[in-house]
């Protein structure tokens, strides 16, 4: 059997794992973004980690490193590039906004034209994601036959992020009472825009990894209690 299973991609497996559970309950039947975007902070969860892990192994072979890297990007592409945009087009499905105005005759070529728009958005935000995780395989290659070591900055915004922003965007329907779909979909294009800007940030170390895992925490228990004990 081809591919690798040792303790060192399992991780990177469950994430893959957890982004297409997420991307096929967001388009079930009517779409459940709020459900969907639970598998979305899951995948960041195990890539906060999966990397650490897998250094833990001495002695990993050339190949088995290529292909830790190779399944990360891969299963980056699918958790935070396709189920973004998949709880994208679960909330255009569930918008009250655009069911509303489709009722308006006089309204309803604009309607249309703009849930147009909107798709569009997301196919191109997957594609910002795809472009952002290949220009960074290339030059960390390079990084590597040049400097070698870890490295120490990122060129433009991870698309890791999203496990952060997303989450953060959908609690805003629980404090804002309007159909909050709009502001998804800006920081769409926020967050897709930014994969492909040049600016650095710097790497986070162990420190940095768990502030942001307890972010993701508050995130997912204030979701879960304005979900589920407080409609």
């Amino acid at each position: 059997m081809i591919g690798f299973y040792d303790y060192t991609v399992i991780l990177t497996y469950l994430s893959l794992l957890s982004a297409g559970s997420g991307i096929v309950i967001s388009l079930s039947g009517g779409g459940h973004p709020y459900l969907g975007v639970f598998f979305l902070m899951f995948c960041g969860l195990c890539d906060a980690f999966d990397g650490k892990v897998a250094r833990t192994k001495k002695g990993r072979t050339e190949m088995e490193c290529n292909f830790g890297v190779q399944i990360d990007s891969l299963s980056d592409l699918v958790a935070f590039g396709v189920l973004p945009a998949c709880i994208g087009a679960a909330m255009i499905r569930t918008s009250t906004f655009l069911k509303d105005t489709l009722q308006i005759d006089s309204l309803m070529w604009q309607c249309r034209l703009l849930r147009f728009l909107l798709f569009a958005v997301l196919v191109l935000y997957i594609l910002a994601a795809l472009i952002r995780l290949a220009y960074f395989n290339v030059t960390e290659e390079e990084r590597q036959r040049t400097e070698g070591g870890v490295r120490k900055t990122y060129t433009g915004l991870p698309v890791t992020s999203a496990a952060l922003i997303f989450p953060a965007v959908l609690l805003l329907q629980y404090i804002i009472p309007a159909d909050i779909t709009i502001f998804y979909f800006v920081a769409i294009i926020t967050t897709g825009i930014a994969f492909l800007l040049k600016f650095q940030i710097r790497k986070p170390g162990l420190h940095g990894i768990l502030v942001m895992v307890a972010i993701g925490a508050i995130e997912f228990f204030a979701l879960v209690f304005l979900r589920y004990f407080f409609k």
